[in-house]
């Protein structure tokens, strides 16, 4: 075949070639702009695909010991987020070295990565005396109590935290504030906004 023939039969075949081409690109445009069909089997929706009434969880430490644990009336977890709703929660923090920590709640919320639990309505949690003493005399820091509605907490952590209005009350006083962390690993809470309330000395004179 000449060249001029080899010419003559790409220039034939280049109308073909274009039309070719921009019938390519208009599917992919279209691919683009359309929404993907949802699967029909669920896996896209955030719908349950298992409960467990009576739920139970533990973790345990390297020494056996037992760091935390989580129960509820009602868990179903959801495969599209692999997260876990909770009814009627019960979250106990118990690592050594650190006060016993109890929260409950009306509902929560299991993160996908298992890393935080979000408890919400009536949320009520109880840290127990700290079984260090305070360095200025001796006298043991006595329980706490704190309640808000919706409080987010990080059990590897030991931490908690809500951008709601809590209440706390121990055996110097009662405090309000809204927005608030509490590090049980550092024996504090921190309130970020609004605060007030009277909260007594550890060394009142006697």
């Amino acid at each position: 075949m000449t060249p001029r023939v080899r010419t003559d039969k790409l220039v034939a075949w280049s109308p073909v070639l274009l039309l070719g081409g921009l019938a390519a690109l208009t599917y992919w445009l279209d691919a683009q702009i359309q929404p993907s069909t949802a699967r029909r089997d669920g896996a896209t929706r955030h719908d349950p695909d298992m409960y467990i009434e009576n739920f139970s969880a533990i973790t345990f430490g390297a020494d056996g010991e037992i760091l935390q644990s989580l129960a509820a009336k009602h868990a179903q977890h959801y495969p599209d987020d692999d997260s876990i709703d909770l009814t009627s929660p019960a979250l106990v923090l118990t690592d050594p070295g650190k006060p016993r920590l109890t929260i409950a709640a009306d509902v929560g919320t299991v993160s996908g990565n298992r890393e935080v639990v979000t408890l919400r309505g009536n949320v009520r949690a109880m840290r127990d005396a700290e079984t260090k003493t305070s360095a200025k005399d001796g006298a043991p820091v006595g329980p706490a109590t704190f309640t808000t509605d919706m409080l987010r907490v990080m059990p590897k952590e030991s931490r908690a935290e809500t951008d709601r209005l809590v209440t706390i009350e121990e055996p110097r006083g009662i405090i309000q504030g809204v927005g608030m962390v509490y590090d049980n690993g550092l024996h504090t809470f921190k309130l970020k906004s609004s605060v007030r309330g009277t909260l007594q000395p550890n060394d009142i004179p006697k």
